[in-house]
């Protein structure tokens, strides 16, 4: 029985994956998989993925764009997390991917995606990386600085190559994002600033390089973006850009991205706006800014990595030590934390969460879900209200597929947890639970 019919509150059944459901002995199921037998069978913490959603989301990007504009590239973002079974999974569904290192350009290439569906972003791009782009014959570069154009002209010219290159160019606009997640304001460190004369200088260099063929313009906001606001403005912005770089350096348009950045639901007040919304600003504003500059229409890449595999992840913690601290709160520690979800210590993100073993509980008490960390910051989620979880039950954490194991760490030499896919009632195990052995084997004696 789906989340809603077995009487979930609708709006933390949405934060949930497509197939979590109540099973008949009353405890929490990811694509009719118990999670309890999840759990027993392969450890916790555990990050279980649903097949269902991941591609759901796939598809809903590439259709509710295509949909509304003519020409159109879903890229993948594999910062949000990567391994060789997403890449399989997502390039079947017909995505392209976007890396940002060398080693996500190996995991991607190792799933079977064609070099030809990949494009390489990054702000200080090893001259390695590049060789290894280069190598691997990567469809385009968006170059970020002024020393990577020199650097990347000048590999590709040693090899008698001509490399295709987007420019990031920084429009100045704020998404009204975290501040460590904000890249397209004049203050960071990505792209090329617009509002300065390096975006023109930029053109300029790329258009008499060599080894390097410019192909369009590139901008990233920043990651979550709730609102559909900042794309018009930044599209507005780096298509007057274009206009006047096309008429001053005859600077081709073939392809034009706004970036990523499409948020997801994680807490039950805050949904976020449907593929759908976006497309229709992003699509409608890049036609009429054309139009109006005369310009043809590019080809429109998007870059989704969270909105594609955040909802499609769900935490398993086991419960553990209890503290009380009168009238102040209450602490309920997991075993997992901040070493396998950073972001609640860094970002101040928020999640939800049920008991795994009674998900229809009704709420008992207002905790806090700390971790097995050295850190008093090692917080899950603060001041949430929970049926009084007892030792060994199975807290599921929703939403956790985006930038949890892609930023897990080894802190206190803590093994990484293991990866579980599920579908129509199966379990496949995609990363195993590292082990002790793992963490010693790149010792030196």
């Amino acid at each position: 029985m789906d989340l809603r019919a077995a009487g979930v509150d609708p709006a933390l059944a949405s934060v949930f994956p497509v197939s979590a459901g109540v099973g008949r002995d009353g405890r929490l199921a990811l694509a009719g998989v118990d999670c309890r037998a999840l759990a027993e069978r392969f450890g916790t913490p555990l990050y279980v993925f649903d097949t269902a959603t991941l591609r759901a989301q796939a598809r809903a990007f590439r259709d509710e764009f295509a949909a509304r504009y003519p020409a159109v590239r879903v890229a993948y973002a594999a910062k949000a997390t990567i391994g060789r079974w997403l890449a399989r999974l997502l390039d079947a569904e017909g995505l392209g991917f976007d890396v940002v290192s060398g080693g996500e350009l190996a995991a991607v290439l190792a799933g079977g995606v064609s070099p030809k569906k990949v494009h390489f972003h990054g702000n200080n791009k090893l001259p390695a990386e590049l060789e290894e782009a280069l190598d691997a014959g990567v469809d385009c570069v968006v170059v970020d600085n002024f020393y990577e154009l020199e650097l990347l002209d000048g590999l590709a010219r040693r090899r008698g190559a001509r490399q295709d290159v987007l420019l990031r160019v920084a429009p100045g606009i704020d998404p009204h994002t975290h501040a460590h997640t904000t890249t397209g304001t004049l203050d960071s460190k990505f792209g090329f600033p617009i509002a300065t004369s390096a975006a023109e200088e930029a053109v300029r260099r790329a258009m008499v390089a060599p080894g390097l063929r410019l192909r369009g313009i590139h901008a990233h906001l920043g990651s979550p973006i709730f609102e559909t606001e900042p794309y018009r403005l930044a599209i507005e912005v780096m298509l007057d850009f274009a206009a006047r770089m096309q008429e001053r350096y005859r600077m081709p348009l073939e392809e034009f991205s706004p970036g990523g950045g499409f948020a997801i639901q994680y807490v039950r007040e805050q949904p976020a706006p449907p593929p759908a919304e976006y497309a229709g600003v992003i699509c409608g504003t890049l036609r009429r800014g054309c139009e109006r500059h005369g310009l043809p229409l590019p080809r429109l890449l998007i870059e989704p990595g969270r909105a594609t595999v955040g909802r499609a992840g769900v935490a398993l913690y086991r419960v553990g030590a209890r503290k009380e601290v009168p009238g102040v709160r209450t602490f309920v520690s997991v075993d997992g934390g901040m070493a396998d979800n950073i972001r609640p210590a860094i970002y101040g993100s928020r999640y939800e969460a049920v008991s795994a073993d009674r998900p229809l509980a009704p709420a008992e008490e207002t905790v806090t879900v700390a971790g097995r960390y050295c850190e008093s910051g090692d917080v899950l989620i603060r001041d949430i209200p929970l049926p009084r979880l007892d030792p060994g039950e199975l807290l599921a954490v929703p939403a956790a597929g985006a930038y949890c194991m892609a930023m897990s760490s080894n802190y206190n030499w803590a093994p990484r947890p293991a990866v579980v896919l599920v579908e129509d009632g199966r379990a496949q195990l995609v990363r195993r639970r590292e082990t002790y052995d793992d963490l010693l084997r790149c010792e030196v004696d």
